[in-house]
């Protein structure tokens, strides 16, 4: 989305939820912005049986994986500026795509998260 509303991240997050494969438990982490914390972005989590971990104030390394991923999508594959949400959201797609399905981790013994996570099906 072009926006972080409160109505764009629940949208978000139950289109992540239903494209979800796996049905172990859920831990959801974010920061404490307001959207995060309303109502209506909880009332998911219960919903789905989603537990939800958020920092204790506003420092981003205590989700240090996530960051890193953050930082890795940043600084390795969105190197050009988008010129519209379209194109935004197609790089980001691509990155994604490019990092669960064709980058080997070494945390993960030179495979990719997908092959990972297929072994788990």
């Amino acid at each position: 989305s072009d926006n972080l509303k409160t109505s764009s991240v629940k949208q978000a997050f139950k289109q992540a939820l239903k494209h979800r494969k796996v049905i172990s438990p859920l831990i959801h982490h974010s920061d404490r912005g307001i959207q995060y914390c309303s109502h209506e972005y909880q009332r998911i989590h219960e919903e789905y049986g989603v537990t939800c971990s958020m920092t204790d104030g506003y420092d981003c390394y205590q989700n240090a994986l996530a960051e890193r991923v953050n930082g890795i999508l940043k600084n390795e594959y969105l190197l050009t500026k988008p010129n519209n949400l379209e194109e935004a959201a197609k790089m980001v797609k691509q990155s994604i795509d490019t990092y669960n399905q064709r980058r080997p981790h070494t945390a993960l013994k030179y495979k990719t998260p997908d092959e990972v996570h297929r072994a788990f099906y």
